[in-house]
């Protein structure tokens, strides 16, 4: 408990943002936390230890997806169980459209978008965390972002489409 105080919100940050339209975030951590707690004995650094939650986190998703491979979500809301309250702000709306668009993402570029924009790591740790070099880390950051602006730009403009058609 010690080791995980300090990082628990970093990793459920990236937990949400990670297993969004997958899987239940919570389950993701719980899941995650049973994992480290019996493999606890093999890491070797306790500053090691949230780099050590998000290699397990990644892993138990990576199974998840290989075991839905044949299932399609239809309804990333409805999946993510992500309750907004009845009054919705602009922010809350556009938190939830980016995270849709995040979820669309390839794997490796979803992770490195959430590891650095999300929780913070550099991309020396994420090149570490994905096995990769730093520049294909770089190259990953580059591309999700321009197509996270294509997709939530995308998304935009169908979301001012459909006021205009409601005020009418």
């Amino acid at each position: 408990m010690d080791l995980y105080e300090p990082v628990h919100v970093r990793f459920e940050k990236f937990c949400k943002a990670r297993a969004y339209g997958n899987f239940n975030f919570k389950d993701l951590m719980h899941d995650a936390l049973v994992v480290a707690y019996e493999r606890f004995e093999s890491l070797k650094k306790d500053e090691a230890f949230l780099h050590f939650l998000f290699g397990i986190a990644i892993r138990l998703l990576a199974n998840e997806n290989r075991k839905r491979s044949t299932e399609r979500l239809s309804d990333h809301l409805q999946a993510y169980n992500y309750s907004l309250e009845s009054d919705r702000t602009d922010k809350l709306l556009e938190i939830n459209l980016l995270y849709e668009a995040i979820s669309r993402l390839p794997d490796l570029q979803k992770e490195s978008i959430i590891l650095f924009e999300i929780s913070g790591f550099s991309i020396k740790e994420i090149a570490e965390l994905q096995q990769s070099s730093e520049d294909a880390v770089k190259q990953r950051l580059v591309r999700s972002r321009k197509k996270l602006l294509e997709l939530m730009t995308e998304e935009m403009d169908v979301e001012q489409k459909n006021m205009s058609y409601d005020r009418r």
